[in-house]
């Protein structure tokens, strides 16, 4: 019976892989999966060989800290590799670690599917060197990834963006509203301080801090979506006491933004989930200094959004690092908040960028290359 090692490194892979192998299963319902996944996966019959957790990381500084983990990981789906001899692999993301199982991979003659690209256009841009000589096939979910791959003579097909069909609401605003009690007469801003621990402990303080000036200020109520990746205790013991009215969510995430005034983003998958929202947003991030400042040098790119990104300028604002401060987040709130100006422009672009990202089929079109490389595959 054909097999076919995933891999998928953070929640969010999960999730992507997840719809991967439903969608190929429709057709191909005998071949079997295994890997490193988390509860989607599994529920979609996937076996899992080591769980998610505790695999990210983020940044040069917090990856070397926990190598002797990666390193048993990789060990332990090295051997699985030799022992069951899959027919191709499917890799999501989390490139520190799925690159160099493609080159373990390309050694064995195994064919490597690669779903959501690492970010070579940000940064390392010398990972395009290594996924040359050991991904089969890349699938993209930006469209202006496809330029820069066929440069590199890489094959890659551009399969639009998994967020594209999932991201919406369930309820009404009203009936939001009703749930937590809040009163619809006073300005709601949602906070999304990040899916990682290490987001958690660099953001809160600032959040928490601007949330704290704005409220001596006038009537707002702020509203924290706390991923599913972070415990509640973790949260607690990073959220200061005293201050701050601040509401915690662990559910219904995608109402709170998009019945929000105003979103405080993280960058990363929030900030574009929150512009196919249609909801304005200040996006931030701080790393660790020792990540940062050693590296920032290979930073290729002025704009860290990926909507802005995406839409080739400055639509939402960015504070990054330094500029990351309470003082300075609580006047760039204060000004877009009450600026129906600026939050219809930037509504209107977040609708033209919705745009760019092509149909809501991606995991049907990753599914498709899949069974195309399994098709040339000798039986």
């Amino acid at each position: 019976m054909k097999s076919v090692l995933i891999v998928a490194g953070e929640h969010s892979g999960d999730r992507h892989g997840a719809e991967v192998v439903h969608e190929f299963k429709k057709r191909h319902p005998e071949v079997e999966f295994f890997g490193i996944g988390g509860q989607k996966l599994a529920d979609e019959g996937v076996e899992i060989i080591c769980p998610i957790e505790r695999l990210s990381a983020v940044g040069i500084f917090e990856v070397l800290t926990r190598l002797p983990h990666f390193r048993r990981i990789f060990n332990r789906i090295r051997k699985e590799i030799e022992a069951r001899r899959p027919q191709a692999a499917v890799l999501i993301d989390s490139p520190d670690f799925n690159l160099r199982l493609a080159g373990r991979l390309r050694r064995r003659a195994i064919p490597v599917l690669y779903y959501i690209s690492p970010t070579v256009w940000a940064w390392r841009h010398s990972r395009l060197k290594i996924i040359r000589r050991t991904v089969t096939r890349m699938c993209l979910i930006f469209p202006f990834e496809k330029k820069i791959y066929e440069e590199y003579g890489v094959p890659a097909t551009y399969v639009g963006h998994p967020l594209k069909g999932r991201v919406g609401t369930r309820m009404s605003r009203a009936e939001f509203l009703a749930k937590y009690s809040l009163s619809p007469s006073v300005r709601l801003i949602t906070l999304l301080p990040g899916s990682r621990r290490t987001e958690i402990k660099n953001h809160l303080p600032v959040l928490v801090g601007t949330a704290r000036r704005l409220q001596d200020e006038f009537p707002v109520r702020f509203l924290l979506v706390l991923a599913a990746t972070i415990p509640r205790g973790f949260l607690d013991r990073h959220l200061p006491s005293g201050g701050a009215d601040i509401g915690v969510l662990t559910d219904d995430a995608y109402e709170s933004v998009a019945y929000s005034d105003l979103v405080l983003s993280s960058c990363g998958t929030a900030n574009l989930e929150t512009a196919l929202l249609g909801t304005p947003f200040i996006a931030f991030y701080r790393l660790s200094p020792l990540t940062y400042y050693p590296f920032r040098h290979l930073v290729r790119i002025r704009e860290y959004s990926i909507v802005n990104i995406l839409a080739g300028r400055m639509v939402v604002p960015e504070l990054i690092q330094k500029d990351f401060r309470a003082e300075t987040l609580a006047r760039a709130t204060q000004a877009l908040l009450f600026s129906e100006e600026r939050k219809l422009r930037m509504k209107e672009e977040f609708r033209r960028i919705g745009g760019l990202l092509g149909t809501d089929n991606a995991a049907e079109n990753v599914a498709r290359e899949l069974e195309a490389i399994l098709r040339s595959r000798p039986s």
